[in-house]
């Protein structure tokens, strides 16, 4: 007898093909399990779905093998997954494929059942007990007491060193202790941030838990490492999952604790195929697993979530404002150091007081000098890497513009190439102007590169206070390409080999140095008059996360400062920075968001379209829009003009984009899916000839 599954498979993006597919089995399989089934003139893997098989006018295939070996994919994991694809408007075989581990994507059932023999390094239960006991602040203590007492969600308001990991620390400390079969989720937004909190999570529970409960996920491992990292926390062998966005999707069928921390960040918002905000479903996830624990078993534990960030996003923020207004979250504050510590005073340099083209005030230099000879560290802030952001010709005004994007290729002293950061092109830089044959090329602007070598050059005389040469070192993307360099030039750091550190904001957020008493921000002003409205919101999360890296060892902090170099001093988001009070800064920029009817007052997704031309990627979004008449709830939707991205051009491919707003995000929801088949239609409208795909993209963080 055969049996009628509906299975999700990933299929093409926007297809017709977006739901599940009907296949026959010799053998019933509960929702979850993993198969193999063919897909075409291939075989691929699928989940089987709880949902009714559809009937078919084409011939229904047999699935091909059944993975036994693992335990079905859980309902709230399902549920995650079928929520996402909802809500981002994206195929549910796509986000749910795409959530498994590349190499479980690829092996057989045969493969399969060898690579679950190997040993995975079972918990120890006869580990001793090594709780470590350590001293809380008052405010800690208070934290984690109402997050004891209350299911959630949590917004957890801490200032930079105030101790917000010892926090997680602490709680993960406190579920595991009382509940054997219990995991934790912890997540973090870059991947080089993840060994670090990974050292600590592994010194304090390893010894008691075992090597095994301990892992991480992110797209840094290889794909073995993230197959075995899966199949530790799919089998409950990890108590502790620690990784970045992707991790949010983790099987983990013993989940009680989510953990997000600096949830602020923007690389918690996936930038390609299903473009979903990890912070949000971390929310989602935690109340879904709740109420079906809970279903099952009224006096289960419910699934608490931890969202944690010296400077919230706004969103979050407004969402832990006092129940009696309307919110939702429990906000939960930290605003004290650990210890004797402070936070480092701001200090504002006026450039419109200093020669032009001054890269370093002489203020800001002797700050930096007294701290080389007094053995102390500073950092030095600039989010742009490369030597110099163009090479230019004085002659004929040639600029190193790359000829597959509308960009200019950033120029790289190191290997002495022009590459571009969009489409990775590259080529050795030439002898001579290009256009004009002038050898007189020259670098305009600054990067890291370009400021690690100045510094290097004011600092030659200087010395330490053992009589060595000052050392200047540079982290960015650049400098940690190789395995290794990253830890490598942190631990360097860390021992106080390195006097002034360069970098972008790899080094801006996240990191533990004892030994940096100055930070220095360079040329922070272009985010100020952004045309996107988001900017000074990233500007202010960025330029407190990096003065929060000084004045970390109290017997430092009172010397510890952030100077900050500027054309406009006197603009309201400084004199917030310099009081270190976000409070003020959220709530001058959301009165400003109210009054404009932006988020979080109202929501948006984006509309982009990719072509060959410019006026293909409009055409498609504007015959889209014109076709929207029709569509459920568009009185309730504003649908923008078409207009280019703000980098219309990478890779020889034009793009353009359109805003769609709604007060009502019930409405905006309803609508898209809606809209979705009129965009599919369009797509083979002869004025739209020439375009290469499209997508959207729900709740956008860049506009």
């Amino acid at each position: 007898m055969l049996h009628r599954l509906s299975v999700v498979v990933q299929t093409p993006a926007h297809s017709a093909i977006a739901g599940p597919l009907t296949y026959d089995s010799p053998q019933p399989l509960p929702p979850g399990s993993l198969v193999r089934v063919p897909l075409g003139k291939r075989e691929t893997l699928g989940v089987v779905w709880d949902v009714e098989p559809q009937d078919s006018t084409f011939e229904i295939r047999a699935i091909g093998d059944a993975l036994h070996g693992l335990a079905p994919l859980n309902a709230a994991w399902r549920g995650l997954v079928q929520f996402a694809a909802q809500y981002y408007q994206r195929a549910v075989g796509e986000v749910a494929l795409a959530a498994l581990p590349p190499q479980l994507r690829e092996l057989g059932a045969a493969q399969l059942t060898r690579r679950l023999k190997r040993p995975s390094g079972a918990i120890d239960a006869n580990a001793a007990d090594t709780t470590h006991s350590v001293a809380l602040s008052a405010e800690q203590t208070s934290v984690i007491a109402e997050f004891e007492a209350q299911k959630g969600p949590f917004l957890l308001f801490g200032s930079t060193g105030s101790g917000k990991t010892e926090v997680y620390l602490q709680l993960v400390q406190s579920l595991l202790s009382r509940d054997p079969g219990a995991q934790a989720l912890v997540m973090v937004p870059e991947i080089n941030l993840t060994p670090q909190l990974e050292a600590r999570f592994r010194e304090r529970f390893e010894p008691r838990y075992g090597a095994a409960s301990v892992v991480s996920m992110h797209s840094g491992m290889t794909p073995p490492q993230r197959l075995k990292s899966w199949l530790a926390a799919h089998s409950g062998t990890a108590r502790i999952v620690l990784g970045t966005r992707m991790a949010v999707f983790a099987s983990m069928p013993g989940l009680k604790l989510i953990v997000v921390d600096e949830e602020h960040d923007p690389s918690y918002k996936q930038q390609e195929g299903a473009r979903y905000s990890a912070r949000d479903l971390a929310v989602y996830r935690s109340q879904l697993e709740t109420r079906l624990s809970t279903q099952a078993d009224p006096d289960a534990a419910p699934c608490r979530v931890l969202l944690g960030s010296a400077t919230p996003a706004l969103e979050s923020w407004h969402l832990s404002r006092p129940a009696a207004e309307g919110g939702r979250y429990v906000r939960l504050a930290m605003p004290s150091r650990i210890g004797a510590g402070s936070l480092p005073k701001v200090r504002l340099v006026d450039m419109n007081l200093q020669q032009k083209k001054t890269v370093f005030s002489p203020q800001l230099l002797a700050a930096i000098q007294q701290r080389v000879a007094r053995g102390e560290q500073s950092m030095v802030f600039l989010n742009r890497r490369g030597y110099a952001p163009v090479l230019a010709c004085s002659s004929c005004e040639w600029k190193s513009e790359c000829p597959h994007c509308s960009a200019y290729r950033v120029f790289h002293k190191i290997d002495r190439s022009l590459r571009c950061h969009h489409c990775g092109y590259a080529e050795p830089v030439p002898r001579a102007c290009p256009s004009c044959g002038n050898p007189d090329i020259s670098p305009v602007g600054r990067g890291t590169e370009r400021l690690e070598e100045h510094l290097a050059e004011l600092l030659a005389d200087l010395r330490r206070p053992d009589g060595g040469a000052v050392v200047v070192a540079r982290i960015d993307a650049d400098s940690t390409k190789a395995k290794g360099a990253l830890e490598a030039q942190l631990d360097q750091v860390h021992t106080g080999a390195v006097d002034v550190l360069v970098g972008t904001q790899m080094i801006a957020k996240g990191h533990d140095f004892r030994r940096i008493t100055l930070v220095a921000a360079i040329n922070p002003d272009g985010a100020l008059f952004s045309s996107d409205f988001r900017a000074p919101e990233r500007l202010f999360a960025l330029l407190m996360q990096a003065g929060g890296r000084a004045g970390r060892d109290a017997a430092h902090s009172a010397a510890s400062e952030m100077w900050i170099q500027t054309m406009h001093p006197q603009h309201p988001l400084f004199a917030a920075l310099k009081k270190h009070d976000y409070p003020d800064f959220a709530a001058s920029q959301l009165d400003e968001r109210r009054i404009a009817g932006m988020p979080p007052f109202s929501y948006q997704a984006l509309v982009r379209a990719e072509a060959r031309t410019q006026e293909a990627a409009q055409a498609f979004l504007s015959l889209a829009s014109a076709a929207a008449c029709d569509v459920p709830d568009v009185e309730r939707v504003t649908l923008y003009p078409a207009v280019p991205m703000g980098v219309q051009r990478v890779a020889n491919i034009e793009r353009a984009q359109m805003l769609v707003e709604s007060p009502s995000r019930q409405a905006l929801q309803r609508f898209l899916l809606a809209w979705q088949a009129v965009l599919r239609a369009t797509r083979s409208q002869p004025e739209a000839k020439g375009l290469v795909r499209w997508a959207i993209d729900v709740d956008p963080l860049s506009i």
